[in-house]
């Protein structure tokens, strides 16, 4: 089995219910575990800025799935979820994004790993570190301190203490 980090975002359709059921359903995905996941936060759209706010979340699964076929999983629970891919950051009931693989380096025209932008987006370091503060991205640097230099980005903590899914950080 292989950690693996995975970023969540919705902006339509209910979109804290739709990431809230995306979690549930990463731990379901074959050979996977959910390990736990972040707290749900509320985002301002980046790229495209005529589109809602964003409820984004970071989850750690464990999985036996290798990186290509977890994106293959990850992209088919998008289309399950009715994700529509009209143009770049354009709003979306589902995103998926595989942040880090255990100590996989990759790059191919499928995936890059780890995500290259991923410690520019407030969106994602904010539940990145709640969950992995402690920890470091190679060849980026500390998570915790990555998530600091981004802090008034427009990311608030939403109160996400019915959320049934949440697992406490062990």
């Amino acid at each position: 089995m292989t950690l693996a980090y995975v970023a969540l975002g919705s902006n339509l359709e209910q979109p804290e219910q739709q990431v809230r059921a995306a979690l549930a359903a990463l731990g379901h995905l074959a050979g996977t575990e959910m390990v736990r996941h972040s707290s749900l936060y509320r985002t301002a759209p980046v790229g495209y800025a005529d589109q809602p706010d964003f409820i984004n979340a970071v989850a750690l699964l464990d999985t036996a799935l290798p990186p290509h076929r977890l994106l293959d999983e990850l992209l088919a629970l998008e289309q399950r979820f009715g994700r529509e891919r009209s143009f770049r950051n354009a709003p979306r009931v589902l995103d998926l994004d595989l942040l880090y693989y255990d100590g996989v380096f990759l790059e191919d025209p499928r995936l890059i790993l780890p995500h290259p932008r991923m410690h520019e987006r407030a969106f994602v370091m904010a539940p990145l570190a709640e969950i992995a503060g402690g920890s470091m991205l190679p060849g980026v640097g500390d998570v915790a301190a990555l998530a600091a230099a981004l802090a008034g980005d427009g990311v608030e903590r939403l109160d996400d203490e019915a959320n049934p899914n949440k697992q406490e950080q062990a």
